[in-house]
C-alpha cells in the first residue's frame, strides 16, 4: 500500500470532514455516547475545518495521508499548545485515520511530518488522549511521558483524558527517522 503525506489545504476540508466523522464513529464507539456520534455531520465538520484554516495560528499545520486513489484516509494537525499551565509549547491536536487504514504505520508517518514542522518553531510537544482510547499506546511507544490527567465532557458523558508530553521535540523527531 502506497500512502502519500502532504500538507493539507482548505480544499481538503470535505475529505477531512469525512475522515473526522468516520474515525470518531469507529474509534469512540463504546466510549462516547451513541447520540453524540449519531449527531456528527460531514457538513458541520467541513464548516469547522474551513474556519480552522481561515483563522489558523501562523504555526498551525495539518498533514493529510492520501491513498493510491488520492483520497484522504488520515490527517494530523498541530500548533501552539492550548494548555497554558503546562511546560510544553506545542501540541499535537489530533491524528485521525480511517479504520481500514489503521495499524499500517500511517500514524507514524503523519507524526513524523508534524514533529518535523513543530521542531522548527518549538522545543516540546504535548498531546491529549481519551484514557479509553487504545491509541494512547501509540504515544507511549513513541516515548510520550504521562504529564497529567483531566476530565472532559463530550456530549453528556464525563471522560478521563491523559496528556502525554515530549520535553525535547528534536529527540522525538530523531526517533521517528
Amino acid at each position: 500500500m502506497t500512502i502519500m503525506i502532504r500538507k493539507a489545504t482548505i480544499d481538503d476540508c470535505p475529505g477531512l470532514a469525512k475522515v473526522h466523522v468516520d474515525s470518531w464513529r469507529t474509534t469512540y464507539d463504546q466510549i462516547v455516547s451513541e447520540d453524540y456520534l449519531d449527531d456528527l455531520s460531514y457538513i458541520k465538520s467541513e464548516e469547522r475545518w474551513v474556519e480552522r484554516f481561515k483563522n489558523a495560528h501562523e504555526n498551525y499545520i495539518m498533514y493529510v495521508a492520501l491513498n493510491e486513489a488520492g483520497n484522504i484516509v488520515g490527517f494530523a494537525n498541530s500548533g501552539p499548545t492550548r494548555s497554558s499551565d503546562l511546560d510544553y509549547d506545542s501540541e499535537l491536536y489530533a491524528i485521525y485515520i480511517l479504520k481500514k487504514y489503521q495499524r499500517k504505520r500511517i500514524g507514524k508517518q503523519l507524526m513524523k511530518s508534524v514533529v518535523e514542522h513543530l521542531s522548527l518553531h518549538y522545543n516540546s510537544m504535548l498531546v491529549w488522549v481519551l484514557a479509553e482510547n487504545e491509541s494512547l499506546h501509540f504515544y507511549e511507544a513513541l516515548g510520550g511521558k504521562l504529564v497529567r490527567t483531566s476530565k472532559i465532557t463530550i456530549g453528556n458523558k464525563e471522560l478521563d483524558e491523559i496528556a502525554y508530553g515530549w520535553s525535547n521535540i528534536k529527540e522525538l523527531y530523531a526517533s521517528l527517522l
